[in-house]
């Protein structure tokens, strides 16, 4: 009998508590049911293309930087540009007092024309000593050719006066006239040798004289050279700066920086990237031109360039590494010196998946989901795949399919299964499952027990 009867309670009981807790399912649903609608707003799920971009801070840099000295010393007597103003390459920028270096360059021309008179002078000893060793080469022909005549006649007269067929006084003539002109032709050969060393001595002389010559010359020309100093030229197109010297000040060579011109058409732009994305950046060079775009604060557009430089080494202090960007700046919109945002396209992923990045929510774990507006006017937690984000836009890898509703704005009062009202860009709500009525009071908070991960 008694065991009959617990049998009977614990039916009871069990009875009782199916009945509560499907009385408090029913009542959760009615309650979510009452609730009105939370205004949201949504953005359908599109496929475009997305470039694959690497953002950074840079700095304009001018393309070439010049800082104007002076090469010669002496007073500032003009400044022949103003400050801030356009010069091309070869425009006059400023003179310095040339009469010194006037007077240096006359007293160098004097010197040059003395010593271009000393190797005339030169010349024409040497043309002189050069015939007087023609004249004695001939001497020394003639007394050759009279000697050899008298040794011939010598021999012949020797031969008669063995058969004394002549006197020996006759024979003694002959003999003396030959030894004399055989001694003559000796004297001859000596003045040829000292005429020819006297033409060697007066050649050495006009090489001295004419290196002389061009010892001055190369006064002359450096005396030129540092006139043409006084006269202080633009070396390259650009912008000038501020005057550091003004008029009337004196200037010593090499030592006083009178302006600094900036190349700012074309110009670079400098910044760094981590060192990881490196191998990426090196990879897309190499299959051809690596674009970037530089946006300074205040400006609409941005300005389109090119990569021309990786620096050699990795910074070990940041991890990054340095790039160069080089732009026409046709406008002027770059300006040395100014920060601009700068964003290096890589590449461009075609039909891929995205949403707005605030659609995107990050749960529990890092886990990144967003609330998809289904047909019936209800929301769905779906959990997706990042692949990454892009500016405004989030890649999605995979979660969602095109055309679906994502909401953007709202999201704080959202649960699974919440209603929910559309707001367009006026503010006039709409159910996307079909009409009802829009919420009076907007409706409450849910509570944080039912709010998605």
């Amino acid at each position: 009998m008694r065991p009959a009867l617990a049998l009977s309670l614990l039916l009871a009981a069990g009875v009782s508590l199916t009945a509560c807790s499907g009385d408090k399912a029913e009542s959760k649903q009615s309650q979510q049911q009452r609730r009105p609608p939370v205004p949201v707003t949504v953005a359908s799920v599109e496929r475009k293309t997305v470039p694959l971009e690497v953002r950074a801070i840079g700095t304009v840099e001018a393309y070439s930087v010049v800082s104007v000295r002076a090469q010669v010393g002496g007073e500032l007597l003009k400044i022949h540009i103003n400050e801030g103003q356009d010069v091309h390459k070869g425009d006059l920028l400023f003179t310095i007092d040339p009469r010194q270096l006037e007077a240096a360059l006359a007293q160098s021309q004097a010197t040059m024309a003395k010593d271009q008179v000393q190797v005339q002078q030169a010349r024409a000893v040497l043309e002189r000593d050069r015939s007087r060793v023609s004249q004695t080469q001939a001497a020394l022909a003639r007394d050759q050719a009279q000697a050899k005549n008298a040794m011939v006649a010598e021999r012949r007269y020797a031969d008669l006066l063995k058969r004394e067929l002549i006197a020996q006084e006759q024979y003694d003539q002959f003999r003396t006239n030959a030894e004399s002109l055989t001694a003559t032709v000796r004297a001859d050969e000596a003045d040829v040798k000292s005429a020819q060393d006297t033409v060697v001595a007066d050649e050495a002389a006009v090489k001295s004289a004419e290196e002389l010559v061009r010892a001055d010359q190369a006064g002359v020309d450096n005396a030129r050279v540092q006139l043409s100093y006084a006269t202080i030229r633009s070396p390259i197109d650009g912008r000038t700066g501020s005057l550091l010297l003004h008029e009337g000040n004196v200037v010593r060579a090499n030592d006083s920086t009178l302006l600094t011109i900036n190349q700012v058409q074309p110009t670079y732009v400098s910044f760094t990237v981590p060192q990881q994305q490196l191998a990426s950046i090196k990879r897309y060079m190499a299959g051809g031109r690596l674009e970037a775009e530089a946006l300074g604060t205040g400006d609409e557009r941005p300005v389109r360039g090119v990569v021309t430089f990786i620096d050699n080494a990795v910074d070990t202090t940041t991890g990054t590494i340095r790039l160069k960007a080089t732009f026409a700046n046709e406008e002027r919109r770059l300006w040395p010196g100014q920060f601009v945002n700068v964003v290096l396209t890589l590449a461009t992923e075609a039909n891929a998946l995205v949403v707005p990045s605030q659609a995107v929510q990050v749960g529990q774990q890092n886990i990144s989901y967003v609330f998809v507006v289904k047909p019936d006017a209800t929301v769905e937690n779906r959990r997706i795949t990042v692949a990454r984000t892009q500016g405004n836009d989030t890649v999605v890898a995979s979660g969602l399919q095109p055309g679906e509703k994502v909401v953007t704005d709202g999201q704080a009062r959202l649960v699974p299964g919440a209603k929910v009202e559309i707001r367009g860009a006026g503010g006039n709500g709409e159910r996307p499952g079909g009409g009802g009525e829009r919420p009076g009071g907007g409706g409450e908070r849910p509570p944080r027990g039912e709010r998605s991960p």
